[in-house]
């Protein structure tokens, strides 16, 4: 274990812009951050990393964030404390619910959050873990 893999985040975010605005909001404070923008490469970057926490869109191409959920319910990450956060704009509680049923931590609405409140969220996810 290196001793940034407590502060290793993955974000998997099919938008260009906001994937590349949140590395660069987490880099900016010290975070070492990796991303994805599908689903499957999310997937194997999970099985084959350790991560502290996973920032997870639900609306991928390839496999949406739920299946990547039910997927690690078959075959857990390979780091056993990580933290998977949704990030996402949908906010339907049924969703929501599956989410936390299949082990997400926390559940944030993007268009909710403005950066300041994400990083809050963010630190407060990698306190807790």
């Amino acid at each position: 274990m290196d001793e940034n893999s407590g502060k290793k985040i993955l974000i998997v975010e099919d938008d260009q812009f906001l994937r590349e605005f949140y590395q660069e909001l987490l880099t900016d404070e010290g975070y070492v951050v990796d991303a994805a923008s599908e689903g499957e490469t999310a997937l194997r970057k999970i099985l084959s990393n350790e991560y502290k926490l996973i920032l997870l869109d639900i609306m991928l191409p390839k496999k949406d964030g739920l299946q990547i959920l039910r997927d690690l319910k078959v075959t857990p990450p390979k780091s056993s404390g990580v933290s998977i956060v949704v990030l996402t704009n949908l906010g339907q509680d049924a969703v929501i619910k599956e989410c936390f049923d299949l082990g997400a931590q926390g559940y944030l609405i993007k268009s909710a959050l403005n950066p300041d409140q994400v990083l809050t969220e963010i630190k407060s996810y990698l306190q807790k873990s």
